[in-house]
Formats: structure tokens, sequence, C-alpha cells
């Protein structure tokens, strides 16, 4: 690393970076040099001195020449080249010869250039990166003692070093991934060592496929200059013998997923169980590791079966072939050690293809864009380039500081009304252009005082400064928006937030100039903020374009819900990726949903067109193209339209009749299907611009026509597709995901744009948030970006990194904004939260500035009233060991707590039954394990059952954040040690879900006495720590929060009393219930175990159903069966099975259902008397919820959820929860 920093391409003196040939011509002045000192000093040197620059500049030819030379004639040498001070006549040198000799051949030799060797190497990590303990080390990083691995800090040399280190750490912490990946498949594929010597497979895995037969088809001629094949493609061919969803997934594999090639050769006989905790590499011979980019599946004739909206052909049978993309690189230096050393050929020994989930397999396609972007010319805006850098002015790029920065600016409808306004700006006197009251309307145009260079009002000269300042004046001046047209779908839709003055001033900046760093704590607003930006920079610069970009599908989603509910037309928007189709609308945004909808849109324009020509009498087929209806607007509609002006315009000498507008309109006939009259006959002016607005409306027909008319003249949807994108598209959104992976298409399209905005920018990789800077090329020399406008919290999560070291010693996890925060750029705070109880807000408001609540948080009825059926809005739930066991590792990293799973699924179950509908309330824990425990529990207590059902969502707290519910359940898990919640950013997020209730469930001694969380748990242990219900309260209620109870709670003492309680109620409500056929069976409580052989399975328990009121008998609970057989397996158990039954996943892919439990519900349905008819569909009502995406990974159920995906990292870090990984 010292080595690499010596020879870095910067300027010593100035700073400034250096290109490659400013490098090359350094060297060669540096040797010539050398040579001519030789030449002119030291005839023993003569031969260096004559030689050419290429055949003495290698380190190799240096030591050759210079090795021979004395220490005195070494010292000599570099005291004419000014590297020592000069020697005096017979003084000795004090240096050693083997430093004089380093000091002049590192010098001097021949740099290798930092791009060619990026260039030259492979993309995808081989099996000696993967398993490099040093390169990637998997072991818990303490944060003590230094690594070798780049660190991304507060500042950087250059752009280069820049995106050479995030290049290297991306690379790195992928590599991480997977590891984890191939390792959890190989274990799952279970290989073994046949009797003939090969490898047969005793499991199976969904993510993996043994390769039939392997064959490499092509390798082309290099490229001129490069010693590399410009590509290299094979075929692979696997049986795809397995169930049609699994088998539906590799058939779905798209161009550019990118799979890996697996070599085992495995040692351990048949049958050998496979030991997670030791070396995996050891145990099933693992040898080789390559990847490779699918290019296509081939179809019967061995072509590739290209994407497209045509439908895929159907195979017959099971076998299938792909064609593959090797890495040239890797496959040159594979075949060059292959024949150097006689070693075997890597790719005639692979025996498994392994997949990725494609949200975690886009590593390949962003390291190639990163490489991509250092072999150009980055180009970034010169306001910009300092900070990015971390130097310089942090305030620079204010646009306070701007030299552009804009005196007037249109709010459209930002502000309410005038007195809004004065209130968005309390630092400022308005001074309104119109004197009429009446007038003093919504949209505003506002002038403000400009600025100079350094912040401050602009002086006369010569003026002094006396007495206090005065305020600023705000010039504002009410304008109309020019009437549309007569429908009332031409009304332009208005905003009806009244923003606070810091949501005002994020406004106001995100309309300037420069760089705007919004920090929107949880409920503050920020989307709204973001959207009104979007909107009045689209109103403001027609002309510019918007990049709307976010971190995940979900934010990007919500982002555009809100900004079709604003005054935009739908056709100037394009949202890029793959996340369009969870948008909650029946239009479709993407690429090709736009091109549909411009030509159903032309055709019904062309169709106005048409009733136009008719309702006017002209002859003809003018509505045939868009380029017919230009004419016949230019021929037509112009001349009447000029016509009827000249009747009725105002002129010197005459005013015309207000009856006249009417008497001589030309379109009449057209628009009888508008509202009527059109014109009302009160005055000139007001049925003028009636008129006008009708005029428009006619124009704006003809000038859509005229921006589709490139429609027309292009054929394929491809082509239309990228002029919508490159032309027609005003406001672009797209994941930073996809700015990334799509950087090289967007550049190659000519894609401009002039703003860009960031939602959860705290949330977005360093590397991620810089790319979408670049997705441009540059005019002249220069960046035409106007604005850059980031929203984030960067006191709530970080990005996901799961790889300790590169988290916490690379700083990885640190996002370019918390970056730019910790670099002093100025930020604007919203300091106004409207999402939850003000009570609720005192949990989290302690880590933000000033962080107050809207005045509706207080005056709501629904902030007011209390939570039915619970005395508090907020409690924390002390829970203790159940049977002795509180927290539990089934696996590494994979955190249970059987009691609080219990605990949470039952007061759920509580909820539910007095009157809470399932999809206001979400349960979250800050573990993966817990996660699946839980879900197990309601799978097994009360997800079928219609009375119950499902909550909204059961996640983890870093997979819930950007997202909220009404009422949150939380399980912390932990009991033995604090874990990842001492993280405040995490605590934040946790505490910051909730809207009107949160009910905690924790090992209260073990969280009140960490410091971290000192603030919150203050809050939590001031009220008592058992949980407090009203029973007889039904949901809603009338009670006020803070009301005095109308009757003493009931107090629950702990896990098993709340279950046996729940359980009592609902067999209550059964029984009470006049369709007592309709009942549905629960399985009963858990209770502790009193004897170490449990009843038999079959043995009568009796229920007991007395008044719901009524206090369960916890000695005595209604059912006598032990908790081995009453709930879900605990985690000791599960774990036991993983070891067992490891990956014995049925080919079906469906959870097993063993013969244990089949018992469990015969006992049960037993309990609940037998049932005439079994409700199979939850009700459609309140009852109904919304039920999350299950995990469909085809593995038996308690495996799967029980054996972590990724060990080795104390948090959840996991990207998609589709599978259910652990982390």
């Amino acid at each position: 690393m010292l080595k690499f920093y010596t020879g870095f391409e910067i300027n010593d003196q100035t700073g400034n970076a250096l290109t490659e040939n400013e490098m090359t011509t350094i060297h060669y002045d540096r040797i010539t040099s050398l040579q001519r000192a030789a030449f002119a000093h030291f005839p023993e040197l003569y031969n260096f001195a004559l030689s050419n620059v290429a055949a003495v500049d290698t380190r190799e030819s240096l030591v050759k020449c210079f090795g021979p030379l004395s220490s005195n004639t070494l010292h000599q040498v570099a005291s004419y080249l000014c590297l020592l001070p000069a020697l005096a006549e017979g003084e000795e040198t004090q240096y050693d010869k083997e430093f004089l000799l380093e000091l002049l051949v590192s010098r001097h030799e021949r740099r290798i250039s930092q791009i060619q060797q990026l260039n030259q190497m492979p993309l995808y990590p081989t099996e000696k990166i993967i398993w490099d303990e040093n390169i990637v080390p998997t072991e818990y990083y303490s944060g003590e003692g230094c690594l070798a691995l780049p660190k991304l800090n507060l500042q950087f040399l250059t752009l280069h070093d820049y995106l050479l280190r995030n290049f290297n750490l991306f690379r790195l912490e992928s590599t991480y991934e997977i590891r984890q990946d191939i390792e959890d498949v190989v274990c799952r594929m279970k290989p073994w060592q046949s009797e003939y010597g090969g490898v047969v497979f005793g499991g199976w895995a969904r993510m993996a496929q043994p390769i039939v037969a392997f064959s490499v088809v092509e390798v082309a001629k290099p490229n001129i200059g490069e010693n590399w094949p410009t590509r290299v493609r094979a075929d692979i061919t696997i049986n795809l013998n397995v169930q049609n969803q699994i088998k539906n997934e590799w058939e779905g594999l798209r161009k550019h997923d990118v799979c890996f090639l697996v070599t085992l050769q495995p040692t351990l006989p048949y049958g050998t169980k496979i030991d997670r905790r030791q070396s995996i590499v050891e145990q099933t011979g693992l040898l080789y590791v390559r990847g490779c980019e699918i290019q296509g599946m081939l179809d019967e004739k061995g072509r590739v079966v290209e994407e497209g909206p045509e439908p895929k052909p159907k195979l017959k049978g099971d076998s299938r072939t792909y064609r593959v993309f090797l890495d040239p690189n890797q496959y040159q230096q594979d075949m060059t050690r292959t024949i150097q050393s006689g070693s075997e050929d890597v790719y005639e020994t692979f025996n498994l293809i392994l997949r990725r989930k494609p949200k975690e397999n886009n590593f390949k396609a962003v390291l190639a864009t990163i490489r991509k972007l250092m072999n150009t010319d980055c180009v970034v805006p010169d306001w910009l380039h300092d900070i990015i850098l971390g130097y310089g002015d942090p305030g620079s790029a204010h646009y306070s500081k701007m030299p552009n920065q804009i005196s007037t600016l249109d709010f459209n409808d930002t502000f309410l009304s005038l007195d809004h306004l004065k209130a968005s700006f309390p630092d400022y006197k308005v001074k309104v252009t119109m004197e009429d009251p009446a007038l003093h309307k919504a949209p505003f145009r506002i002038t403000f005082p400009v600025y100079g260079g350094k912040g401050k009002k602009r002086k006369e000269d010569g003026e002094e400064e006396t007495g206090p300042e005065e305020p600023p004046t705000l010039v504002v001046e009410p304008h109309v928006i020019p009437n549309r047209g007569p429908y009332p779908y031409n009304q332009p839709k208005r905003n009806t937030i009244q923003f606070t003055a810091t949501q005002t001033e994020a406004i106001r900046a995100g309309m300037q100039p420069g760089l705007t760093m919004v920090v929107g704590p949880p409920g503050t607003g920020k989307t709204d903020v973001a959207v009104q930006i979007i909107s009045n920079l689209y109103h403001n610069f027609p002309e510019q374009r918007t990049l709307i970009v976010t971190h995940s599908n979900q934010a990007l989603n919500q982002l555009f819900e809100k900004i079709m509910a604003l005054d935009i037309d739908e056709r100037h928007l394009l949202r890029l990726g793959h996340g369009e189709e969870e948008l909650e609308t029946e239009k479709d945004f993407s690429r090709y949903g736009r091109v549909n909808y411009v030509l159903a849109r032309r055709l019904e324009l062309l169709k106005e067109v048409g009733r136009l020509q008719e309702s006017l009498g002209v002859p003809g087929d003018v509505s045939y193209t868009c380029e017919t209806a230009g004419h016949f607007f230019l021929y037509q509609i112009m001349s009447r339209w000029e016509a009827y002006l000249s009747k009725v315009k105002a002129k010197p000498t005459h005013t015309p009749d207000v009856s006249d507008i009417a008497k001589f309109f030309p379109f009449h006939q057209y628009f009888l299907n508008a509202p009527q009259p059109i014109f009302k006959g009160g005055s000139y002016k007001e049925d003028m611009e009636l008129a006008e607005g009708c005029f428009r409306h006619i124009k704006k027909i003809f000038t859509q026509l005229e921006e589709f008319r490139a429609f027309e003249l292009l054929r394929s949807g491809l082509d239309r597709s990228k002029y919508l994108l490159v032309k027609e598209a005003k406001i672009i959104a797209m994941t930073c995901t996809h700015a990334a992976l799509k950087r090289h298409d967007l550049v190659e399209l000519g894609f401009k744009y002039d703003n860009i905005l960031m939602e959860e920018a705290a949330q977005i990789l360093e590397i991620e948030t810089f790319i979408p800077l670049l997705l441009q090329n540059p005019e002249d020399g220069f960046s035409r970006l106007k604005r850059w406008i980031m929203i984030g919290d960067h006191h709530q999560l970080p990005p996901v990194i799961k790889n300790m070291a590169f988290q916490k010693y690379s700083n990885m996890e640190q996002s370019l904004f918390t970056r730019f925060v910790r670099l002093g750029v100025p930020t604007v705070d919203l300091d106004a939260q409207g999402r939850a109880r003000a009570s609720l807000c005192n949990l989290y408001n302690w880590r933000y500035k000033s962080l107050g609540n809207l005045p509706h948080v207080q005056l709501l009825p629904e902030f007011r009233s209390a939570n039915a059926g619970l005395q508090f809005d907020f409690q924390l739930i002390n829970v203790e060991d159940f049977n002795g066991v509180g927290e539990s590792e089934p696996n590494p990293y994979f955190y249970q707590n059987l009691a609080e799973a219990e605990y949470a699924v039952a007061l759920f179950m509580y909820m539910r039954l007095i009157g809470y509908p399932a999809n206001r309330i979400s349960i979250l824990t800050t573990y993966n394990g817990q996660k699946h425990l839980i879900r197990d529990i309601i799978n097994q207590r009360c997800g079928n059952n219609p009375v119950i059902g499902q909550p909204s969502k059961v996640t983890t707290v870093d997979r819930f954040q950007g997202q909220q519910n009404d009422y949150i359940i939380l399980s912390l898990v932990r009991t033995k040690m604090v874990g990842h919640i001492r993280d405040v950013r995490r605590l934040v997020v946790a505490m910051s879900r909730a809207r009107l209730g949160l009910y905690i469930f924790a090992r209260v001694s073990l969280f009140q006495n960490c410091f971290e969380l000192t603030p919150a748990f203050s809050q939590l242990t001031a009220r008592p720590l058992q949980l407090h219900i009203l029973p007889a309260e039904t949901y809603p209620t009338q009670r006020k929060n803070g009301d005095l109870l109308p009757y003493p709670a009931q107090v629950i003492k702990n896990m098993p009393e709340m279950a046996s309680f729940v359980y009592n109620m609902y067999m209550h409500m059964m029984q009470s219930s006049q369709q007592l056929h309709y009942r549905q069976g629960l399985l009963p409580p858990p209770v502790v175990s009193k004897q170490k052989d449990p009843p038999p399975q079959n043995e009568e328990m009796e229920v007991d159903t007395e008044h719901i009121s009524q206090k369960p008998n916890t000695d005595n609970p209604p059912a006598s069966i032990s908790q081995e057989h009453s709930s879900p397996k605990s985690s000791d158990t599960r774990a036991a099975d993983v070891t067992e039954n490891m990956e014995q996943e049925d080919a079906a892919g469906k959870h097993s259902v063993e013969t244990e439990e089949s018992e469990k519900q015969a006992a049960v349905l037993k309990v609940c008397e037998k049932e005439t008819e079994a409700i199979a569909e939850p009700s459609s009502k309140d009852g109904e919820y919304a039920t999350e995406k299950m995990e469909t990974e085809s593995v038996d159920q308690k495996e799967h959820h029980a054996m972590p995906e990724h060990p080795g990292r104390d948090s959840d870090s996991d990207y998609s929860e589709d599978e259910g990984t652990g982390a």
C-alpha cells in the first residue's frame, strides 16, 4: 500500500491529479536525466547512458547496471540528481548500499499503470481471493488492530483515488457475500465421494444444479494492444428435474445475470455429515470457482432465445443448455498457467452451477461501471469537485454562495394562502405588489434579496450600518394561472399540505442552483418536500430535466404516487427499472408502458382532431397522422383563431361588446360536450380569458401530437423507448442500483439531465451516490448539472454492509450524505413531525437538534383517543426466561427468544379479539431468527384463523426502515448481551415506526443498563414493566389518552398468563357465538413444564370457559399439555432438527409436515371440539390482513428458518426478505 501511494498519480506540490500521459512524461524525464548524469560523470555507466529507455527502465535492468557500483559512487549519482547532499572530498557515505540502490531503482523504474492493472483484473472473484482471510476477513472485527484494507475517509487525494478505494471495497464486500452463498449451497448439495472416485450429490439446493456437460464454444481474437481475448463463450447443460416453480426460476435467468461455476472433488465417503463450523472448503473438496454471465438459454436448434415482448418457446424435456460469457482476463490467466506449469485445465472440471438472488447479484455490472468511469475523464461540476474530495469551504456549494442564484422564483402551489407564505418566512418582511386583498391568492411569485459571495446582503458603496438591521424584504407577486380550457379535468391539481418554515426553506434551497442537503427525521414530510421541489422545478424550468434517485423501489414508488397527484403532465414521467410493477396504480410508468401510453394518447388526440374537423366542416382525412394534423392546425385552426381575434380584440378606438366574444367564437360546435354555458357574459376580461382557455386546450392537442410525431417515424419499441428517455421525459426516476448498472447504456444514448434529487440518501453507498452524477457526457468539458438535492437522515440506519471489517475498519457504511454532514456542509433540518403521538416522539426526538410536533398530532381524534384495551400508548414489558431459557442461538448469530415471540403473538391475538384491524398492526424484531420464529408461531396459532389472521408485516427493524404502522409490537430478543440495538441509529428506527402504539418485549435488566440506550429506556422504564390491559374495552374506544381508567387495569405478570388469557378469551367468544359450526380451533397456550415426561398426546384437556375477565390460574392453566407439544418448537429443538435433518429439501419444494405436527393438530381438534365445517378463507372485512409475500424457499421449514444463510454477523443485514435468510 505504501509503494502504491508513493507512486500515486498526483502532483506533490499542487495536489492536482495527473493523467496517464503526464505520468509517462515524468518517468521519461527522470530516466533521461539519469542517463545524462551517467554520460557526463560516470564512465562506468556509458552502456546505460547510451541504451534506449525501454531497455533500461525495468527494475531488473537498473539493478544489473547499478548493482556493481560502490556505495560512494551510488551516493554521488544520487547527489547529481539532487536526491542526497553531495559528499565532501574523501568523505565516506553514511548510507548502506542497499538503501542507495533502492533509492535510484524505485525512482527510475518503469511504473505499472494503475489503469492497466485494473483493466487486466478479472471482475469475478476466484477461490484464491474468496477464502483468503487476509483479503476477506471473516472473524468478527472488534475495532482493534490494523488491517490491510483501503479506507473511506473524509478526504481523498483525487477522483481516481476515490473511485479506486470504492472499487476495491465494493469488490471485497461482494466477495464476502458470494463466499457465504457458495458455502451455504455447497453444504445443501452434500457432495460425497462416489465408489468410483467421482462426486455424488446427496442433497439438493434451489440455487444450484449439477452440470451435465460444459464446453467452451468460442474464444475470440484479442484487440490490438491486448493479450486477452475479446470474449470467451461456453455452453452449460443442466437437468431441471425439479418442481415447476424452481424450473421456471432457472429458465427465467436473464441476459447479464451472473452465475458461478464450481469444481468439487470431495474426499468424504457417502453419508458423512458436513459440519458448518469447520472449513467448508476442506470438507467438500472445493477446488475452483469461476464466474460467468448468462447470454441466454438455447432453443432446440441451438440458438439463443432472445428476450423481448414475444413469449419464450416451450422446450421439451428437462435438459436445458445455457450460453454464457466467461471472463476473458481470467480465461487468459488460467490458460497461461495451464500451459506453463502443466496443471489441469480448470474449464474441464466444473460440476456445479450456482445462481444468486437478482437483488444481491449486481456486483459485476457495478464494478464494470466503476472501472469504466476510471478509464474516462470524470467531469464533476466545478462547484462540487472540492466538496466531494473533502477540501475547501464545505458551504461553497450552498445556494447563497452560488454566483448564478435566481432572484425571482414561482412557488406555484407551495403556499395555500398569503398568511401561510408569511408564516413560512418569519425572518423576512413581506411586501405584496397588489394592494387589493381580494387578489392576494396563490400562486405566488417571490423575489428574494440577492446575496453576494460571502452570503451577506450587498451594501451601497460608502453605506454604513446604523442601528438594528432591517429584516430583508420579500417582494410577493400573486399571479393567476392562465385558463386551460372549459373541461373539469383542465383544472390544475393543487398541493394541500401546509408546509412549515423549515420545509419551505428546503423547497427554496432545492429550487436554487447548488447543493441542497435536507435532514429529515422520522415523520417530518421528507417525501412531500421532495415532491414539491420536483413540481416547482418542472413549472419554473420546463426545458430542464430532473433525475430522481432512491435507495429502494418502495421509496421510489411512494414518491411517484405523490408526484402523480400534483399538476405534472404524466407524459413527462418515466420510471426505469423493475420496480414499476409495485406501483399502486393501473398506469404503467416503465419505458414500454410509457411508449404504449404515448401511442394510445396519440390515437385519442387524433380522434379529437377528427371531431374538431367535423365540427368545423372541413373536408378530407386530416386526423390520419400527426403530420396531417399539424397542417390542419396551421391552415384551418390558426386562420380561424386569428380572424376571431381581429374581431373581438380591444382596439384603441373601439371596445367590442361582451356578447361578440360568444357570437364570433368559431369552436362552439366542438365544445358542446363541455359544461355549458362556456361564456358567462359577465365581463369582457373574464369571457376573453375563457375564449383563450378554449384555444389553449385546442393548441395543447396539436402540441402533444407534434411531440408524438417521432413515434410515427420510429417503428420498433426499443427505438421509441430510447426517444422517450432522451427527448420526451422531463422527470426520470430510478434506483441507485439501476443507475450503477445502466450507466454505460444511458451515456451511449446521450441521456441528459440538469437536476438530481436523491431520497433516502443516507442509506445509499458512497459509490452508488456518486455514479448518478456521471450518467451523462460532459458538454465542452463541463457538466450541465445545476442542482443536487439530497434528502435523508444520518441518524437512522446506514447502508447495509455485511462484513464487519469493511463496515467498521474501512468505514464502508458511511454514506456520502453522512460524510458531507461530518465535513460541515450546510443542511436544512426539518423540525416538526406529524407521524406519531407526541409521547411516542419523545422516545427518539432527543437524537435531533429540535424535533417538535405538528399541530395535528395534538388535535386529530386518532391521536387524542386512547389505545383500546391497553392502559398505555407505549409500554416496555419485561420478559423473563421461559422454562429456564431466554435467548437461544441454534446456529451462529441466529438469535431467537421463544418467550418474547409467544408474548408478542399473544398480544397481537388479544388486539385482534377486541377489534383492532390486522393491517394496522406490525410485529418487528431485531434479528432474523426471531422473525422466522414469530412467523412460525403465527402460522400455527392464528395465521389461518379468520377471526385473527396475520398482522400487516412480521419483519426486522432494518427491513422496516422507511415504513410505518399504527401499532408496533417489538421484540428485542437478547438476554445475555445488548447486541446491535446498541447502535443508536437502529434504536431510532425501532422507536419511530409506530404512529399510535408501541409495545416492546425485552429483558429490562439488560437494556436499561446500556448507556447508549438511556434516553429512550429511562422513559420506557418510568412506566410499569408488566402489561396492563382493559379486556372489557373494544376497538375503537371513546376513552381519551390520559383519562382516568373506568376500572382498574388487569396486570399480566408473564407470557404464560397472557397466552392462557387470550386462549380463554377466544374460547369464550366462540362459545358465545351463534355460529358454533364455523368455529376455528386454537392451539392451547404454552405452559411451564412441570414434569419430565409429557403426557400422552391423546390425553383429554379441560378447557376453561369462565368469563374472560376472570384472572387465569397460571398454576392450573386450561391446557395440561406440555410446552413441547403445545407451541412451535423451541429454538433448541429447532436447532437439533437442523443438525439432524440438514437440507432434506423435498423436490416439490414445499414445507414438509411431520407426523408429530399431525398428531398435535389432532389433539387440538379434540380439545376444541370437532368442527363441522372448516373455513379456508379469511374474512374480507377488518379481519382481512395485508399478506406479506412469504418465503418460497423450498426447504424443510424448520431447517430453512433455523439455518442462517450468512453466519458471521451480529445483525440483520440481508437485502431480500423473500427467502428469509439469516444474518
